[in-house]
């Protein structure tokens, strides 16, 4: 059978390499529960899921241009805003609320995964990272780079049929209200498993979703008048 040319639908000429926030998903193929699951609204992460918050986590470790602010791990994805500084070497980190289901000490590409605050532009796409052609350090690598290190652990650890759905889903975030509006549902996500668009046994439509892709939506990206 002939394979069909995967089309990316990256915004043209945008550089995913510039300064700015990015609210990106990351589902596994099929959507199937390879991280966990969902128990009395808390995630519980299997051994696949505590690779997945592990590397996650290292990313604006070992990046310096890289800072993760909220981020959670559900069932068969992951929801996180990464933000690409000015500066690669010694990049500013400000402090930011995390929801990081990840251990921690007191508490709580080629294989088949294959701002500062002010963004000049908003748009919300599904994005199918190639293995060429991605400038080093734009948000296409680092997310290649993260699916692909998951993916090898992932099945050296005893899960060989484990894959990454190819594409992921990317916002760029314009407003404080948008950033506001993102970090909320990510943070309420296990609460809204039942009505979670990627639970195949959703009981019926999430509104705060609903409200979230709206806003998401507006021609203003979530932008207000603060002069009026």
């Amino acid at each position: 059978m002939t394979k069909r040319n995967r089309r990316s639908i990256r915004l043209k000429d945008y550089d995913y390499s510039q300064p700015g926030s990015y609210f990106v998903t990351i589902c596994t193929k099929d959507k199937l529960p390879w991280l966990g699951e969902v128990i009395n609204g808390q995630m519980q992460l299997s051994a696949a899921g505590q690779i997945v918050a592990d590397e996650w986590h290292k990313t604006d470790e070992i990046r310096a241009n890289v800072t993760i602010d909220e981020w959670v791990i559900m069932p068969n994805h992951l929801h996180g805003i990464i933000e690409i500084t000015y500066s690669p070497v010694g990049a500013f980190r400000r402090n930011a609320p995390t929801h990081r289901n990840a251990p921690a000490p007191a508490t709580h590409q080629p294989t088949d995964v294959d701002m500062p605050r002010q963004v000049v532009v908003g748009a919300t796409r599904w994005v199918a990272p190639t293995t060429m052609g991605l400038q080093a350090n734009s948000l296409g690598a680092i997310i290649g780079q993260i699916k692909s290190i998951c993916t090898k652990r992932i099945r050296r650890a005893g899960m060989p049929d484990f894959a990454w759905q190819r594409n992921y889903y990317e916002h760029i975030i314009r407003s404080e209200r948008a950033l506001h509006a993102i970090r909320q549902y990510i943070q309420q996500n296990p609460l809204r498993w039942q009505l979670d668009r990627y639970n195949p046994a959703a009981t019926g439509r999430d509104p705060q979703a609903v409200e979230l892709w709206q806003l998401l939506q507006e021609p203003s990206g979530g932008i207000t008048d603060d002069s009026a």
